[in-house]
């Protein structure tokens, strides 16, 4: 397992290594030593999984406290271009955004920390992705910012998404007041 840090403080990029031979592959998706090894104290209390086409846009979603998550996400099937915002207030990169492809090739996985929004951008159709949450879902507590927010300026990988009518009407980083 190679275990990356990213240019925002928290996230961390996992590449596993797997076992590949004439009968398939293995791989090891989640070893709880791997977040502790790197200061990352968290149970997972919550497992999601979402299957979309090409081009859906989910996000930027997170949960308020005292519902907020953590979370470790990984590609089943397809691909995703996967994005987390910082929303924590003090972080010196607050309103930041990191991207990058997690797909079924590379099984590459992101832990996102509490205060980070969090979406993705189906690049193949009928992706899978899977999630491990640290809290539980709770409707009341959720909350995100606009996918298209011209002031974090995501470079996603279309540009007609098939969204929610749920997220197109989520604020702007302006309008936005962080709890985090």
């Amino acid at each position: 397992m190679t275990i990356s840090e990213t240019p925002i403080k928290g996230l961390l990029v996992f590449e596993p290594t797997v076992f590949k031979d004439e009968r398939g592959y293995f791989f090891e998706n989640f070893r709880l030593s791997w977040l502790e090894g790197r200061g990352v104290n968290t149970r997972f209390v919550q497992d999601n999984e979402s299957k979309s086409d090409k081009n859906v846009l989910r996000g930027l979603h997170l949960q308020a406290p005292p519902f907020g998550q953590q979370k470790l996400l990984r590609v089943v099937k397809g691909a995703i271009y996967d994005v987390a915002v910082d929303l924590r207030k003090k972080s010196p990169t607050y309103g930041e955004y990191y991207g990058l492809e997690l797909n079924e090739k590379n099984k590459a996985m992101l832990y996102i920390p509490e205060g980070f929004a969090h979406g993705f951008c189906c690049i193949e159709d009928d992706t899978i992705v899977q999630y491990k949450c640290s809290n539980y879902y709770n409707k009341a507590s959720e909350i995100g910012i606009a996918w298209n927010d011209p002031e974090i300026n995501i470079n996603w990988p279309v540009s007609n998404p098939l969204i929610s009518e749920k997220d197109l009407i989520l604020p702007s980083l302006d309008e936005f007041n962080s709890p985090f």
